[in-house]
Order: C-alpha cells, then sequence, then structure tokens
C-alpha cells in the first residue's frame, strides 16, 4: 500500500522550485507572489513567439485601436423583480449530465453528474451538484412532512419541519462523493471527460443540525448500536448506519449553499454524512430507527463490501479515501504550448488534504503543487501548479495526502491488496491523462 509522505519525492512546501531557479526558503505569501510573477513572466516572453501565439495575449503596440463596445453604448437589460437569477446564456454549456457510459437510458434510478471541468472554486453551485435517483424525484410539502425516532429509544419522538427549524442551525462545508465515482475506468478508458470520470463528485456549505441532539431528546438505550434511516422517495431508500458515526458528525440537512434542499437533493430534510459515500447520506428523510445491529439488505451488503484478492470481502467499506483529480487540462480539451496552470482537486473522507504532487512526465519526477486556502476537513481543496508545456508529449496526474498520513495509490497498488473484477466501487487511484503534440487531452488509462 501507500508510503507515507517522507517516502515521496516532490518539494519541501516552503521552498519555491521553478525551471532554472534555485530552491530558496521563502513564507507561503512570497511563494505565491513570487511563482505568479514568473507565470506572467514566461507568459509575456512566449507571447512574442511564433510557437504560441495567442496563448498569452498580445502587444498593445501590435492591437488595432481600442473600440468601444456595444455594450457601453446602452442601457442593460432590467432584472425582473420576480426572477430567480441563472448563469449568463454564454455559460449555457456548463451543465449536469446524466450518465451516458453505462448506457443506463431509463430516467427512474439514473446519476446526473457534475462537469468539475467548469469548477472554479471548492463550492458546487446548487444547480450542478450530482444527484442520484432510484425511482425518481418525489415532490414532498414540508408543511405535511414529518420525521419520526423510534426502536431503542427512552421516548419515540415525532418531529415537523417547523420543530426542526427552531433549533439553532449549524453549517458545515463538506464534499460529497458516490461510491460509484470512476468505477468505469479502473483498467481501461471508458470516459471522455472528467465530468464523466469523476463527475459523482460535489462540494457545499450544508445547513441543518447534528443527528446527536434528537437522540439525546429521544434517549438511547445502552446497547443501542446501529442506525437506519429511510427516506420517503417510491424506492423507500434505506441505509444503516453504526451509532458511533452518527453522534461524531452526521447532520439533519434542510438547506445548501444557502438555500433550501432543492427537490433531487432531498428536500425538505436529508441526512448527511460527512467524508463516507454519498448513498448512505440518505434523501427524503422521514424515519430513523435505532437498533443494536444493521438492517442490511442484501444489495446494501455489496454494497458496503469490497472484493479482495484471496476472494474474501472486505465489510463495511464506508470513507471516502484520500484522492484527487487534475480538472484543467482535462480530458476532451485541447491546449497550446507554453504558460499553463494546472488545476485540480483533493479529498479525503479522513481528515485534511495536506499535500498534493504532480507530474508531467508519466511518475517519473513530482513536484509539489500548491494548495488553495481554505484547507478545510473532508471538503474539495484545489490545488495549482505551474507548468510550461513545450509542446511535445506529456502524460499528467495528481496524488494527493492527507492528514492520516496516507498517500494516494496507484491502480496497480490497488489491485495488490483489491480485487478489481467487476462492479468494483471505491476507486481512489491516480488517474493519468495525456497530451498529444497536438495539444489534444484524453484520458490515459491504459
Amino acid at each position: 500500500m501507500p508510503t507515507k509522505k517522507g517516502a515521496l519525492p516532490g518539494i519541501v512546501v516552503d521552498k519555491l522550485r521553478v525551471p532554472g531557479s534555485i530552491a530558496v526558503p521563502l513564507g507561503e505569501e512570497q511563494v505565491e507572489n513570487a511563482s505568479r510573477r514568473n507565470f506572467l513572466r514566461r507568459g509575456s516572453t512566449i507571447a512574442g513567439s511564433a510557437i504560441a501565439a495567442g496563448t498569452a495575449g498580445i502587444s498593445m503596440s501590435q492591437a488595432a485601436p481600442l473600440a468601444i463596445p456595444e455594450s457601453n453604448k446602452g442601457y442593460g437589460k432590467p432584472i425582473p423583480a420576480d426572477d430567480y437569477g441563472v448563469p449568463s446564456k454564454f455559460e449555457s454549456n456548463v451543465r449536469r449530465r446524466r450518465t451516458d457510459v453505462l448506457k443506463n437510458r431509463q430516467n427512474f434510478s439514473d446519476w446526473s453528474m457534475t462537469p468539475l471541468q467548469h469548477q472554479h472554486g471548492i463550492v458546487t453551485p446548487n444547480g450542478l451538484i450530482y444527484e442520484r435517483h432510484h425511482n425518481g424525484t418525489p415532490d414532498i410539502d414540508p408543511k405535511t412532512h414529518k420525521l419520526v425516532i423510534h426502536g431503542m429509544v427512552k421516548q419515540p419522538l415525532e418531529f415537523t419541519m417547523d420543530d426542526l427549524m427552531r433549533y439553532p442551525s449549524v453549517s458545515k462545508f463538506h464534499f460529497m462523493e458516490c461510491s460509484g465515482n470512476g468505477l468505469t475506468d479502473w483498467l481501461k478508458a471508458a470516459s471522455t471527460t472528467v465530468q464523466q470520470t469523476h463527475g459523482l463528485l460535489s462540494c457545499a456549505q450544508w445547513t441543518g443540525i447534528p443527528v446527536s441532539w434528537l437522540l439525546d431528546e429521544a434517549g438511547l438505550a445502552s446497547d443501542a448500536k446501529w442506525l437506519l434511516f429511510e427516506g420517503a422517495d417510491g424506492a423507500g431508500h434505506v441505509r444503516s448506519m453504526p451509532l458511533k458515526k452518527v453522534l461524531d458528525d452526521c447532520l439533519l440537512v434542510y438547506a445548501q449553499n444557502g438555500e433550501m434542499l432543492r427537490p433531487e437533493q432531498g428536500y425538505p430534510l436529508r441526512l448527511f454524512v460527512p467524508g463516507w459515500e454519498g448513498n448512505v447520506s440518505v434523501k427524503w428523510l422521514r424515519r430513523i430507527k435505532v437498533g443494536d445491529q444493521p438492517w442490511h439488505a442484501r444489495s446494501e451488503t455489496a454494497r458496503y463490501t469490497d472484493p479482495m484478492p484471496d476472494g474474501k470481502w472486505r465489510q463495511f467499506s464506508f470513507e471516502m479515501e484520500c484522492k484527487s483529480v487534475i480538472t484543467r487540462p482535462s480530458g476532451g480539451m485541447n491546449i497550446k504550448p507554453g504558460a499553463h496552470e494546472i488545476q485540480g482537486f483533493a479529498w479525503s473522507g479522513n481528515g485534511k488534504i495536506t499535500a498534493v504532487d504532480v507530474t508531467t512526465d508519466g511518475g517519473k519526477t513530482w513536484q509539489e503543487a500548491r494548495l488553495e486556502e481554505p484547507v478545510l476537513n473532508k471538503c474539495l481543496t484545489r490545488f495549482r501548479f505551474p507548468w510550461d508545456w513545450n509542446g511535445g508529449p506529456a502524460n499528467i496526474a495528481s496524488r494527493a495526502v492527507d492528514s492520516t498520513g496516507y498517500v494516494q495509490p496507484t491502480v496497480q497498488e490497488l489491485a495488490k491488496v483489491r480485487a478489481i473484477v467487476g462492479f468494483v466501487q471505491h476507486h481512489n487511484g491516480v488517474f493519468p491523462w495525456s497530451v498529444s503534440a497536438s495539444g489534444e487531452v484524453k484520458n490515459a488509462i491504459a
């Protein structure tokens, strides 16, 4: 399995290393300023060369006189008083897309995937957050919706939405990821874009109340160990959760990114389980039952296990382990030689991201990328790395390290401890993109 961070090649976080320079100890702000100046300086030099014309602008002395645009010549459109804001019409290509790799052509049980290649910060807009539904999306009136807590409790309780919203609220930033994210691209390139390979991933600010508060009011039996959570959708989505995790950080959520949940995200109420696979964050939540053992249906048992090389199965695979992916440049894009900034996201269900290494030569050498603040627990972390592409074939990838010391493994390393056969989930392997001499970026899984 992966080694600790000390065994990884790369650069020390408080030093700057760029082509042709000497590593010098610098503070974080100095590193950022020096890196930005160096990047812009390279871009200015490149702008005057034929090899990369157009990649960094042109000199004003070469440009036509600055014209007044049409938008400067008159009134803009008024904002309708009853309008809900939407993106510019020029961003109409930025949208979720249904599964198109698994050829699932019915819409009652499906996925909608986040366009990570167009996400510029760690927060995913509400209209682009990935979703998974098992029997369509119910339309639930919050005035009639109720949550029941029963089972091994001293006092069964029933709550309306008004009851729940009278509690003091908390807001937390966390990622959410489907356990099947990347399952089609273990050993072969089945997908084209990062939306297809990693789009079952989003990050948001979740607002609600800790589940522990309500369990405390109900009073847990001394031998309570597991909880059942059931949704009010047509599938009656049910998941079991160990009590220890629920008491630690699970939330009853009714708002997301500053507005009430959208129907496909569980309106009016859902469970949110930080750092664990998305399917346990039950949407349209109506019931919590306390017991002393898990209620696992056959399909649930399979979902919570991973096949092992010796024929056995690892049980209760809930955590989404440390992972990263480059989103720019990524599959389906075309780039030109010259100065670029490699960008991407890293995340871990077991803590914070502490480092991300980037390779541009297929893993022969690695250099440490810059982590952009904020760096939060169980949250997307954005990383950035300046890259001078010389126009030759390249193979780029990232690998992340979390606060437990775990290093994101390659698929080959994962294959030594897990059997990669059939419908395998929890793919957190290093993911490569190839860049051809023509600038075409493609999925590089062999």
